[in-house]
């Protein structure tokens, strides 16, 4: 909740002119109170799960031709009937683990120094902490796949994600309940580190889990934007991974691959 009346009063309290997007963004958290706001990110989750893997459900269901060539494993194929499962399979989780989860985590998000007021962070910090967040959690995030990969982490936990060895947009967050819980670790770590605005935190939540649900989608598109991103792994790359399953010990890369390089693990084999 913002500690000023009206536009004027914030204008005087920063000594400048308000952005037409810290208007809008004074207009819509004036009067919200900062829980609220941190609630917001559940509903990004939901939001962002359920419409960004669409695309892929659509080319799948397609059969098309000129589409097909860009599937991984192309021998696979998925119906309407499989995809809506996981969907309901992952949405029962997170109405039962993440949302709780992100209800009860309110104040931590305080005491890291998440700020909801003005001003709004400009393009270039935004950015700068973005990327930060990226390879944070992609270091942290590498070394906690690997050991998932383990005996006892693959058997207890880990091997539930790994039943789709051909990969789907809906199935980027299928996993036991206790691994997005064990993985929302890294993906906090960098805010709790270098915190910044709250809308920076909700826009970190949400390319990282449309780059999640992009590398599971069994597509590798050759126009996609990411394509551009030095050292990003994409769907090949983690499609891989899911091919050989357990006996797995190569591409545990969330995001880049620089990891994998450095650390003996990085393989890419074609998969059909």
């Amino acid at each position: 909740m913002l500690p000023y009346q009206n536009l004027h009063q914030a204008e005087a309290a920063l000594g400048s002119e308000l952005t037409v997007a810290e208007k809008l963004w004074f207009n819509y958290s004036a009067n919200k109170p900062d829980y609220l706001l941190h609630y917001h990110n559940i509903l990004f989750l939901v939001l962002i799960y359920s419409t960004a893997p669409l695309p892929y459900m659509f080319i799948e269901l397609s059969r098309s031709k000129k589409i097909e060539k860009h599937k991984i494993q192309s021998k696979v194929k998925n119906s309407f009937q499989d995809m809506l499962k996981c969907y309901k399979d992952v949405m029962r989780t997170f109405i039962v683990v993440v949302g709780p989860f992100q209800l009860f985590s309110y104040p931590l998000i305080k005491l890291t120094g998440i700020r909801t007021g003005l001003p709004l962070p400009s393009g270039g910090e935004m950015f700068w902490q973005l990327i930060v967040y990226f390879l944070i959690e992609d270091y942290t995030s590498y070394w906690v796949h690997r050991l998932l990969h383990s005996n006892w982490g693959y058997e207890k936990i880990h091997h539930l994600h790994h039943e789709y060895s051909a990969p789907i947009g809906f199935a980027a967050p299928y996993a036991h309940w206790s691994e997005i819980l064990i993985l929302g670790v890294p993906a906090f770590l960098g805010p709790a580190l270098v915190p910044g605005h709250i809308t920076s935190y909700w826009l970190w939540f949400v390319l990282r889990q449309m780059e999640a649900i992009e590398i599971h989608s069994g597509y590798d598109l050759s126009w996609s934007p990411t394509k551009f991103i030095p050292f990003y792994g994409g769907a090949e790359y983690h499609d891989y991974h899911h091919y050989v399953g357990r006996r797995s010990q190569s591409n545990f890369a969330s995001v880049f691959t620089y990891c994998d390089y450095l650390y003996g693990t990085d393989k890419v084999s074609p998969v059909v």
